[in-house]
């Protein structure tokens, strides 16, 4: 199974974390309904600015289709940049970038 990843980069704005663990439950969920892969984390800055959320799975685009509509349904996603990537980590790998609720 080749590793696509679908890294989602947002700004935040806030230390109330609960509306972002509210959306990871529903990311879960749907990448597991989908069978796209798994839903893999988070990375938060301390003052809540700002995150990225990590995704991995066979096939991007799968993984990208079934977390797009939870995406832009959550506020503080929009204008939120998602990165689809073919295969694994490393030099000349096929990116492509889309922003959310554009």
């Amino acid at each position: 199974m080749s590793e696509h990843a679908v890294i989602v980069q947002f700004k935040y704005g806030s230390t109330d974390l609960s509306p972002l663990f509210e959306l990871e439950d529903r990311l879960e969920t749907a990448i597991a309904a989908a069978k796209a892969g798994e839903y893999d984390g988070n990375e938060i800055a301390v003052d809540g600015s700002d995150g990225s959320l990590y995704m991995y799975g066979p096939d991007a685009d799968r993984l990208a289709d079934a977390i797009r509509p939870l995406l832009e349904a959550a506020p503080f996603m929009k204008g939120a940049k998602v990165t689809k990537r073919y295969g694994p980590p490393g030099e000349g790998v096929r990116e492509v970038e889309i922003e959310v609720g554009v």
